[in-house]
């Protein structure tokens, strides 16, 4: 069984924000207590909790964290607090909009109420109802997805977007687990990922506690794989898709997408419709976010010693954008949006 990835904790001395600290699987599996905003933001920030929707549910879970343990006396007071909350969760991460979608949802409860403590439940409600919600969509999405893995097939994927992205389940994971119920049987392509891994450390990981057969492969081996006819599709996920189906993932998505084209493998993004930024119209308005290049010489902290010269320029971009027309469908909790995606995606919208 997968540890939850975020919950709502009750402690003696308030509420936490409990969460599996995912930079040490899959070699252990510690459960971390986040009892303040700077320990959620930084937990945000180092990637501890990851995945567009399993940082939204997190950062709705910071505001209302807060303001349980706030001891503000006035709504002014409380209202200041959670406002100084949402600017610095919404300053951790810039590509993954489930965040400002999160965020948006916890601040319109704010003026909701002139009584602090009608507002804390207000939150502590909607933070939990946002989880649940996320939850559901996930399924959903597997259970819409499952019908573009053929019985038997072989799925690449790339990065993690499985239980530990989300609230439960996961997206690209969600469709893979909803094929694998349905069929009994697939095989997973599980790409590396560098410079962070999620694929090796924790797509497999969740893959293999739940009984699924995967390989891993390094991320140079999809084309090889593709053109010796052993996958059939690939499914990944998605931090934000603009209004025309142009897709952010992590670095790398974008060459797995051009090798599906050249060898004829339809390619799929699963995210639910909270992902889908209705306000930017292309992937070209898409903030990509740049890391420490220290996760590339270092090989996400695994290696001990850097594996570039001292002093060696790098470039870190966390995510590239797949152009819509690299993509098959957009595979939603509202159904599957294929091109042309500025139509499809409004519509399910609706």
């Amino acid at each position: 069984m997968i540890p939850k990835t975020v919950e709502w904790v009750q402690l003696a001395e308030g509420p936490s924000v409990r969460m599996i600290d995912q930079t040490l699987l899959p070699n252990e599996e510690r459960i971390i207590d986040c009892v303040t905003l700077e320990q959620v933001c930084e937990a945000i920030k180092s990637l501890r909790v990851r995945g567009a929707p399993a940082i939204g549910c997190s950062a709705a879970m910071g505001m209302a964290m807060i303001a349980g343990r706030s001891s503000a006396q006035t709504i002014d007071e409380l209202r200041a607090e959670l406002r100084a909350a949402h600017d610095a969760l919404a300053a951790t991460r810039p590509t993954a909009v489930n965040l400002f979608w999160a965020l948006a949802r916890m601040s319109a409860l704010v003026d909701s109420t002139d009584d602090p403590r009608e507002l804390r439940v207000a939150l502590a409600d909607e933070a939990q109802a946002i989880t649940v919600d996320d939850l559901d969509r996930c399924r959903r999405i597997g259970k819409n997805g499952a019908e573009v893995i053929p019985e038997g097939g072989n799925v690449l994927t790339h990065c993690n977007a499985g239980a530990l992205a989300t609230a439960g389940h996961g997206t690209a994971l969600g469709v893979i687990r909803g094929a694998f119920e349905r069929h009994g049987d697939l095989h997973v392509w599980v790409d590396e990922t560098r410079p962070l891994l999620q694929g090796a450390r924790l797509t497999s990981w969740e893959l293999m506690r739940d009984g699924i057969p995967c390989t891993v492969i390094c991320d140079n081996m999809a084309g090889s794989v593709m053109k010796q006819g052993k996958v059939d599709c690939c499914v990944v996920g998605a931090d934000r898709i603009a209004a025309n189906g142009d897709a952010a993932n992590k670095i790398g998505t974008y060459g797995v997408a051009v090798l599906a084209k050249h060898h004829g493998i339809p390619f799929y993004v699963a995210a639910p419709l909270s992902t889908v930024d209705y306000e930017l119209m292309s992937g070209e308005q898409i903030p990509i976010e740049e890391r420490d290049p220290k996760e590339v010489s270092y090989m996400a902290g695994l290696a001990e010693r850097s594996a570039t010269p001292a002093g060696a320029h790098i470039y870190s971009p966390a995510f590239d954008v797949t152009p819509a027309e690299l993509i098959a469908g957009i595979i939603t909790e509202a159904g599957i949006a294929r091109a042309p995606y500025t139509e499809s995606l409004a519509a399910l919208r609706g």
